[in-house]
């Protein structure tokens, strides 16, 4: 009767992780097909190329189809228990660690973009030209690093030659050989978390200071950019609650392994997932010039296809 019991409640669990690992695979090709959309509609007009907050939204919809796409392939060799060598997990988790805080950087970055655009107008032009965002994506992308070069520099410090041979399932948590590994990460999450929130709180304030003060047209602009900006302080937050989720998942493991699989589960869809869904919402829908451009796209698309 309990070995009965045991095998019915892993079966269970089996078929629970099967299911959930399918919905997640739904909705990253979902969010990927969207995210192409965009991203098709953003390069094939010439005003979305040339404008920084058009390119730096590429920015992000590229950051979050790689960090998606590379997810979902750790998912399923997570699942399937597909092991390999710990110098080829290195390179892959390179790759998810810089693109994991590439976005809010990014959206910090987009941040700093409407309040140049909103309280300095007369400057807009000459600190957001096209040069100086390319110079802002190789910053973005220079900070992004950090967080990635101190958590493996750790990792080669203390590990011997021996385990770059070693045979393991690919993920970020095996880099945490001590303790004190978890608490750098932490040190270096929060440290980021702290300074971008300073940003998005400064932004806030001076931009309200301008609506309160705006009349008109002005004042209407003015309140949607700072709705822009609410929007990018909350997706932000979500995104930064994703780099404490390993801390909460590590505490949750030494209780209750059931509960950590849908913790982690819960945590994936919030806080992975739905951030990367809000970019679209934000700049998707939102953005009147670019909501008829890719109206006009998907439109001729289907078309295209009546007439095949």
């Amino acid at each position: 009767m309990a070995n009965n019991s045991s095998l019915g409640g892993g079966e269970s669990l089996q078929r629970q992780i099967n299911d959930q690992v399918i919905i997640v695979l739904i909705l990253v090709i979902m969010f990927l097909c969207i995210n192409m959309l965009l991203i098709v509609t953003l390069f094939r007009k010439e005003c979305f190329r040339t404008t920084t907050r058009y390119i730096l939204f590429a920015v992000t919809l590229l950051s979050d189809s790689l960090l998606l796409f590379m997810s979902a392939i750790l998912l399923i060799m997570s699942y399937f228990r597909f092991i390999m060598q710990v110098w080829l997990c290195i390179i892959i988790c390179i790759v998810v660690l810089v693109y994991l805080t590439v976005t809010p950087v990014t959206l910090t970055a987009m941040t700093l973009e409407r309040y140049v655009a909103i309280c300095m107008p007369l400057r807009h032009a000459e600190l957001c030209s096209t040069r100086n965002t390319i110079h802002c994506i190789l910053i973005i992308h220079g900070l992004s690093s950090v967080p990635c070069i101190v958590i493996l520099s750790a990792f080669c410090a203390s590990a011997s030659l021996s385990v770059y041979k070693q045979f393991n399932v690919c993920s970020v948590e095996m880099f945490m050989l001590y303790r004190w590994h978890d608490h750098l990460r932490s040190a270096v999450s929060q440290f980021y978390f702290l300074i971008m929130c300073i940003i998005i709180l400064f932004s806030y304030v001076k931009i309200m200071k301008v609506a309160k003060a705006a009349s008109g047209e002005n004042k209407k602009s003015t309140w949607k950019g700072l709705r822009t900006v609410i929007l990018h302080g909350f997706q932000l937050l979500l995104c930064l609650i994703q780099l404490w989720c390993p801390f909460i998942e590590a505490t949750v493991l030494q209780t209750d392994f059931l509960l950590f699989v849908q913790v982690r589960y819960f945590n994936y869809i919030m806080f992975g997932l739905v951030p990367r869904c809000l970019s679209p919402l934000i700049y998707g829908l939102r953005d009147e010039k670019f909501f008829l451009e890719l109206k006009s796209n998907v439109f001729f698309v289907f078309y295209k296809k009546n007439i095949v």
